[in-house]
């Protein structure tokens, strides 16, 4: 016999669900196109009924329906638009067809945990196939009294429908289904129980609590709540959906902390992911194993990033019309998980003794540093022009050590030690009965200039870049280098009044200082074909010595090689994966402020 004629008893079809979850609100949507039924029932005590129709239409408002029982144990029943029955009372109502609620209302009833697969194979092996294998694993149902009181209740509702002679669409929980088909197959007579209850009560769903104890993560009920406002686009799917939340969650990584998610970083979270949720048994991950696997493959400020885009409900109001109730996940007996963030912050203490200290001023209004900052007379802050002279200064060194251990040679050993044994040309020539020693050869000249390339920065197909702010500032005193760089441009983000935040796409440091001219207006290096060019020729052109040292993640083009050679100049190269991620985070970013005076107060804010 086919499932699906199975699930068929006279006018009525089931449609058993696995309760919120998205693949089985889906078929319910599709079970109601093909079976246009004239009444829908589900798997709702009618003792709750008129406070569950009322929840319903107020979505995509989340709703809860809350009651005390007789040994004051309070229940909570959360609306949310992913679970098929929700779906089912959505659609009748839409049509305006009736809705009966038939289930038993059954104090004290334990937590149903019954293992299920994973409900996203139904999008492989399809419904029916889902439900005979359950049927299959499962032939003899729930054994407990409470249990077989509700299906017992169930299947005489629904044979008393079934004698009006309409299509019943009945839609309830999996686990019932081997005792509703059992039931109906014989007569069956009222089952005594509760008629009424007083004190069923509706609350509006706090936003906090909807970060937490929704059970299809926020981000994907409003994938589906989008769906059913449009039909005709593509069914939401859980694996597609992650990949959205991700590519979010990248971009808000890298406008909130300048730091951007990397190919290969995706390909640890992906494999990393696919792995864990294997190993706990399902196809596809939870909010929990997203978690932890973007913690994981990149660092917690983008596992922060990915909670907050995933646990954002987009449906909230300030005035819901309703008490908003805060539930959190114990109060649903909820198995949760924790997963703390360890968020990188900028301290903000200096000493732990307590000391009389002003509170840093707030912005009036959103905006109102933004709207203040002209920029008519900007400068630096001093403690990142310490660190980046310092910076500069270890590159000069690390590129001279770099470029001598290039030049120096292994000689067999004669009458002279040199620079000292060298041991591995020494073992590996040890069958000749030879000492090898290592000469190292000066290198003649001193470096002048340095260049770091963060980003290149070449323009996209639109023309669009992502550091346009182009400038060039001279040394205040003699011991502080001329600099030119590129960035993204000062007053984008404020950070307090007179202070923005920038992040550099490359930079060039030259000394002595006050002797370069605005190199972004200089005609001469009008033969450089991007911003990266154009820096490493004003280094060449600028330095007063031999060497430039130049760190990008790609080689000096041909262009500037050739420049430097018609100068008598040469480039030393450092990959800048030479570098950690750490210290480039630390050089990246750095603040223009808005004039001499806001240097009295910038420490408050950076």
């Amino acid at each position: 016999m086919e499932t699906k004629q199975l699930l068929e008893r006279g006018n009525v079809r089931l449609v058993p669900i696995v309760h919120n979850r998205i693949e089985f609100a889906l078929e319910v949507r599709r079970q109601f196109a093909s079976f246009d039924p004239e009444i829908v029932a589900i798997e709702y005590p009618p003792t709750i009924g008129d406070k569950i129709v009322e929840g319903v239409k107020r979505l995509p408002l989340l709703s809860v329906v809350y009651y005390e029982e007789d040994d004051h144990t309070f229940i909570y029943l959360p609306l949310e638009p992913t679970d098929g029955q929700i779906e089912a009372a959505r659609l009748a109502l839409s049509k305006n067809l009736p809705i009966h609620f038939i289930d038993r209302d059954t104090e004290g009833y334990p937590i149903d945990r019954t293992p299920m697969p994973d409900p996203y194979s139904i999008k492989r092996i399809g419904y029916w196939q889902y439900c005979r294998s359950y049927l299959k694993t499962y032939p003899e149902g729930l054994n407990a009294p409470q249990d077989q009181l509700r299906e017992r209740s169930m299947a005489y509702h629904l044979q008393q429908l079934d004698r009006e002679g309409k299509r019943v669409l009945f839609v309830g929980g999996l686990a019932h289904l081997s005792g509703l088909l059992t039931y109906l197959d014989k007569p069956q007579a009222q089952v005594i129980g509760r008629r009424s209850r007083d004190g069923v009560m509706l609350a509006h769903l706090h936003r906090e609590s909807s970060r937490e104890i929704m059970t299809e993560y926020p981000f994907l009920a409003a994938l589906y709540e989008r769906f059913r406002g449009d039909p005709a686009g593509a069914d939401p799917d859980r694996l597609k959906a992650i990949d959205q939340l991700i590519d979010i969650a990248r971009k808000n990584h890298l406008k909130k902390n300048k730091e951007e998610v990397t190919v290969s970083q995706l390909r640890i979270f992906n494999r990393f992911v696919r792995n864990y949720a294997i190993l706990s048994g399902f196809l596809t991950p939870d909010l929990y194993q997203i978690l932890v696997a973007a913690r994981g493959a990149v660092d917690d400020n983008f596992a922060y990033e990915v909670w907050d885009v995933a646990t954002e409900y987009p449906w909230q109001t300030e005035s819901p019309g309703l008490p908003a109730l805060r539930l959190r996940g114990r109060d649903l007996f909820l198995d949760q998980k924790r997963i703390r963030f360890h968020r990188h912050f900028r301290t903000m203490r200096r000493r732990l003794i307590p000391v009389p200290v002003k509170r840093r001023q707030k912005e009036r209004f959103p905006g109102e540093w933004k709207r203040a900052f002209k920029a008519h007379s900007i400068c630096s802050y001093q403690p990142e022009d310490i660190v980046i002279e310092g910076f500069g200064s270890y590159l000069k060194k690390r590129a001279i050590k770099e470029k001598s251990e290039e030049h120096s040679r292994v000689v067999p050993f004669v009458c002279s030690m040199m620079d000292g044994i060298d041991i591995r040309e020494t073992l590996r020539n040890w069958k000749e009965g030879t000492i090898y020693v290592r000469e190292n050869i000066p290198l003649k000249g001193k470096v002048g200039s340095v260049v770091f390339i963060f980003d290149p920065d070449l323009p996209d197909a639109e023309g669009k870049e992502g550091f346009p702010w182009r400038i060039t500032w001279l040394g205040e005193h003699n011991q502080e280098s001329d600099m030119a760089f590129y960035s993204t441009p000062a007053g984008e983000a404020v950070i307090g009044p007179g202070i923005s935040r920038c992040q550099y796409g490359g930079f060039m440091l030259t000394f002595p200082p006050l002797r370069v001219y605005d190199i972004w207006k200089d005609p001469l290096f009008d033969i450089a074909r991007n911003k990266p060019e154009r820096l490493l020729l004003a280094a060449l052109d600028y330095s007063l010595e031999r060497h430039v040292v130049y760190v990008a993640s790609s080689r000096p083009s041909s262009l500037c090689r050739s420049f430097a050679s018609r100068m008598g100049k040469k480039i030393i190269y450092l990959p800048i994966g030479m570098f950690s991620p750490i210290t480039l985070k630390k050089m990246i970013q750095f603040h223009v402020l808005d004039g001499h005076p806001v240097r009295l107060y910038a420490s408050r804010y950076i």
